[in-house]
């Protein structure tokens, strides 16, 4: 009786060392391949480039694969209990590392039907990590960067955003990564801030920076990053300008913009009521969330609605009502904002919005509640998490200590520590050396 051989992959960037081992499977019997979803994915390392469909349909076209299903976690037993395999195939670089407990599973489950993991040697020569490298050297297209935020969404607990202002701080969010536990983490997505957008130019956080400077930053951002990004809108402006801009960042390949419920001259929310500023109704709001879907061309583009009722003290109640308005509205997700150091109020926001019948994705920004962990947030319901300003809140008391330590020995031997070697900044941006 012919055997039925298992197999699980990712399947985004096939090369020959996939096929030698699809091959190789597909001599031992009818190979099925259980092909991993963006989810499983997510999981332990960076969304796949291809969509689950597009790798699926490529996997069904392969020669020797009879049978391909959805594999839906990094953990192989749903899909072995369900397929009962003979034999389960995989490369033998999986005995160490975040897959490692995997494949002890993956034995002691074929074990109690007498199953068999049977491991092929690692193709020498080739790379996944390698091809990854060299598709983030390539870049991305306007429309496959649109399209990666709700991909995000669908795949993940929830997404870790980190402030952009320039080129250089596109490049640090694109690269930052760390292991822990034997699983990579790193930064999902891009936030353009206004904040800090406005304060690298010398300017105030009033929406001083026109919208054309903005897209010229977003422009140099994109030429070297590929990651999503999603744009800090303040305002919006009035609903006729608001159109525009959503078909500028919907052009250029911008995942979502943020508005706020304000009117009026714009000042920063952490300010709260020390300093004047104006709510929207809830009419007026709505209204400008429709204006900005129905502007949209692409399904991919998200209108997100941030609520400052508990900025300017207006109460839990106000806040949940609005929250519901602009659900109803058409709004694709909500952002609620808090000052405060305590989480509570926006824990409470929380367990009331997650009631909500059309709920939709909902953003914090914990700049002021920095103490509470992301494990937290998730799980109270929150799908993301911006870390708003912290690169160039960063970057200037270094560069000013680096100022005053030439201006303090009238040399710079002194401030070399807190500076990149020349040869790791020649190396920094791929094309110097």
């Amino acid at each position: 009786m012919t055997k039925k051989i298992y197999m699980g992959m990712s399947a985004d960037l096939l090369h020959s060392g996939h096929i030698n081992i699809i091959q190789k499977a597909a001599e031992l019997g009818d190979l099925t391949i259980g092909v991993l979803s963006d989810k499983a994915i997510a999981s332990y390392k960076r969304l796949p480039f291809l969509s689950y469909e597009q790798r699926k349909h490529i996997v069904e076209n392969i020669k020797g694969v009879v049978k391909v299903v959805m594999q839906d976690s990094l953990d192989y037993e749903p899909n072995l209990r369900s397929e009962r395999p003979d034999v389960v195939v995989h490369g033998d670089d999986w005995k160490e590392g975040v897959q490692a407990n995997v494949r002890n599973k993956v034995i002691d489950v074929l074990n109690e039907w007498g199953g068999e993991l049977i491991e092929f040697p690692y193709t020498q020569g080739i790379s996944s990590t390698q091809l990854n490298n060299s598709l983030k050297e390539i870049g991305t297209t306007a429309d496959v960067r649109r399209n990666t935020l709700r991909r995000l969404l669908n795949a993940k607990t929830y997404i870790r955003v980190l402030e952009v202002h320039n080129g250089l701080s596109g490049l640090i969010v694109e690269h930052a990564k760390v292991t822990k536990n034997g699983v990579n983490v790193e930064f999902d997505a891009m936030w353009s801030s206004s904040l800090t957008e406005s304060t690298v130019k010398g300017k105030p956080d009033i929406e001083a920076v026109d919208i054309s400077s903005r897209l010229q930053t977003l422009n140099e951002i994109f030429e070297v990053t590929t990651k999503p990004l999603i744009f800090d809108g303040d305002t919006g402006g009035i609903p006729e300008h608001f159109a525009f801009t959503v078909r500028s960042l919907e052009r250029l390949g911008v995942s979502a913009v943020i508005i706020e419920d304000k009117v009026g001259l714009k000042k920063n929310s952490l300010l709260g009521n020390d300093v004047e500023q104006n709510q929207a109704t809830i009419e007026e709001f709505c209204h400008k969330i429709r204006v900005g879907k129905k502007a949209q061309i692409t399904d991919e583009f998200m209108v997100i609605a941030r609520l400052e009722s508990l900025i300017l003290e207006q109460g839990m109640d106000d806040a949940i009502a609005r929250a519901q308005s602009v659900c109803d509205a058409g709004a694709d997700g909500v952002m609620i904002h808090s000052r405060l150091k305590d989480p509570a109020e926006i824990l409470e926001f929380c367990t009331r919005y997650n009631k909500f019948s059309n709920r939709k994705p909902l953003v914090v920004v914990p700049s002021s509640y920095n103490a509470i962990y992301e494990s937290e947030l998730q799980e109270a319901g929150v799908n993301v998490i911006i870390y708003a300003n912290h690169l160039l809140r960063a970057a200037y008391p270094s560069m000013m200590g680096v100022a005053e330590s030439i201006l303090e020995n009238s040399r710079s031997l002194e401030c070399e520590p807190q500076c990149l070697k020349i040869k790791e900044i020649l190396e920094l941006i791929p094309g110097t050396v």
